[in-house]
């Protein structure tokens, strides 16, 4: 083995040290990332069995006219997003945001509770009725090209 003088030594210790702590923060940090990350899908994705069944995930599409319910005197509120291909129900308890309405773009983030039932926790619209999410356009253009194909 090398034989190394007492400062070279400290120095190479404290070399290490400081990489083995930068390598323990990017570790804790793309861990909490990963975590936190929310994948966006579409009704179509939804219906295929793409979207994860137990994790937080963004729901994106128009709101299909006549399809919003209020049961009872609650806060739910059940509606029928589609991206003009397929179809999901979905499931709010809430305040919906003013400028929420039937045959508007919106994006919903929440996760699946049954492989029919997306439970949203947050219901996102956008002030300009001509204003489409650029996921929900996105999802919508395919919807209508897979459509086109067929």
């Amino acid at each position: 083995m090398i034989n190394l003088k007492p400062h070279r030594k400290n120095r190479l210790m404290l070399i290490f040290a400081m990489i083995l702590g930068v390598s323990v923060a990017a570790w804790f940090g793309l861990k909490a990332f990963n975590e936190n990350l929310m994948f966006f899908f579409s009704p179509s994705d939804v219906v295929e069995g793409k979207a994860p069944q137990d994790h937080l995930f963004r729901l994106g599409g128009m709101v299909v006219k006549g399809s919003v319910e209020r049961p009872g005197d609650g806060m739910t509120v059940y509606f029928v997003l589609t991206d003009m291909a397929k179809e999901v129900k979905v499931k709010y308890t809430g305040i919906l945001p003013d400028l929420f309405r039937e045959g508007q773009g919106i994006v919903a983030n929440g996760k699946l509770e049954q492989a029919d039932l997306f439970v949203a926790q947050e219901v996102l619209a956008k002030h300009d009725e001509n204003y489409m999410p650029p996921e929900v356009a996105g999802s919508l253009k395919t919807a209508e090209l897979k459509g086109a194909k067929q």
